[in-house]
């Protein structure tokens, strides 16, 4: 095992090697020169007979070469050992230096992903592919107005942090502690009903001057990999909405991400006031740059779709030469898609930016009645002959979470997503390996 650790160090990639090359050419050249100055003085100096035996003149000169060659090798990684166990040791490693440095490689290298949503979906893209690769970019909506975002929004003025804050802790290293910090609410007093991730991102953002700042030095703080961007700066951004109400001959207009699921009727269209909304430029570059975009999971009338209705998102995507991917819900959302089949999420979206945005549906097709409950009720694929799944490459998976199946599964839907690369993108994934 000790052996295998050792030659993995030599594995391609790792930026090691090169180094250890570099530090052996120096002790050389420093042994050069020590050589000379020794040689020098043992030519030109008579030794008395106890220097001479120190010297081990009496010892043939290959075999003097030898021995000192192999004193000053192993001295040196021994050294070079105790050195890093010193360094280390006042951090818990859990796991073999080896495999984190060929790991930390591996994702360094992987594929520039860009994942568009909002709400409890998103995450699980980001805990799925942080395994395989460190460079993410969540691009997250700021259009929430609900429960203590909604708060801070109107009180002082910030964007919106929560979708910021669960896409953040779900790509810290040690995600199960920040989970817990970060969506910690309080329950009594002046605070009652905030999560400290909220707070703190509030607090950073008056610190820093904007909350685009504050997410990037959460990031450091938490030493993340990947980043986390809001799909736009705009601070009075609010999600409207025509709903059709049985009953009633007009459309209902609604004002607010967070009373459009509670107004009872039919989602015909959902729109961004005001009407131009300007794209954070960091998140056009990345999606611009991007070898696989991914839209959704996630409430598709108010996590997706005010994503993709900021002006210069859309352009950017479909300017942008990566595979795009739209991952359908597991289950359908009450308020929003109730009765909706996947071909229907497809539509709606269609309704709302046009056709043929992304390359291919990835949904899912495995429906189990453990742990689900009386409310789940699973999207389906509906009809197979209906136009849409012609147009689109449609991939089936298991993709739901076992303990709580209206969810998806995060390794399985990594799985899946990079399965689809895999077979529609041969020439880029040199870098990436699934599973």
């Amino acid at each position: 095992m000790r052996r295998y650790a050792i030659i993995k160090w030599l594995t391609p990639g790792l930026r090691i090697k090169r180094w250890f090359v570099l530090l052996f050419f120096g002790i050389t050249v420093l042994a050069i020169g020590f050589a000379q100055v020794i040689i020098t003085v043992y030519r030109t100096t008579e030794l008395p007979d106890s220097l001479s035996i120190a010297t081990l003149r009496f010892i043939p000169l290959w075999a003097r070469v030898l021995m000192s060659a192999g004193v000053g090798i192993g001295t040196i990684v021994i050294a070079l050992y105790e050195l890093n166990r010193s360094i280390l040791a006042p951090f818990s490693v859990r796991e073999p230096l080896i495999d984190m440095v060929y790991a930390h490689s591996r994702r360094r290298r992987g594929l520039k992903v860009v994942a568009l949503g909002g709400g409890t979906g998103l995450p699980s893209v980001l805990r799925g592919m942080k395994a395989y690769t460190n460079n993410i970019t969540a691009v997250v909506t700021v259009a929430d107005d609900g429960g203590s975002s909604g708060k801070l929004r109107r009180e002082l003025g910030v964007l919106p942090p929560g979708d910021l804050r669960n896409n953040i802790a779900a790509l810290a290293d040690d995600e199960d502690l920040m989970t817990q910090l970060f969506q910690y609410r309080f329950a009594h007093g002046g605070l009652e009903g905030h999560s400290f991730g909220n707070l703190f991102l509030t607090a950073l953002a008056d610190i820093t001057g904007s909350m685009d700042k504050a997410v990037a030095e959460t990031g450091h703080v938490l030493a993340i990999e990947g980043r986390v961007l809001p799909s736009t700066l705009q601070d009075n951004v609010t999600l409207m909405a025509e709903v059709r109400i049985p009953g009633e001959a007009r459309l209902r207009r609604v004002s607010g991400e967070s009373q459009i699921s509670e107004t009872g009727g039919k989602i015909e269209r959902v729109f961004l006031h005001p009407d131009q909304v300007r794209a954070y430029p960091d998140a056009v570059r990345a999606i611009l740059s991007a070898d696989l975009i991914v839209i959704g999971p996630g409430s598709l009338f108010t996590s997706i779709l005010p994503n993709l209705l900021v002006a210069g998102i859309i352009e950017a995507i479909r300017s942008s030469d990566a595979y795009k991917v739209y991952i359908c819900n597991v289950a359908t959302q009450s308020g929003e898609t109730d009765g909706f089949t996947v071909a229907d999420h497809v539509k709606a979206l269609e309704t709302h930016i046009g056709r043929n945005l992304f390359d291919a549906v990835l949904a899912n097709n495995h429906y189990p009645s453990k742990n689900a409950g009386e409310k789940t009720h699973y999207v389906q694929m509906g009809d197979p002959a209906d136009e849409v799944y012609q147009r689109y490459e449609v991939q089936l998976a298991d993709l739901t979470d076992p303990d709580r199946p209206w969810r998806h599964d995060a390794a399985k839907l990594a799985q899946a997503l990079l399965a689809l690369y895999h077979r529609a993108a041969p020439s880029q994934i040199s870098t990436v390996t699934v599973g």
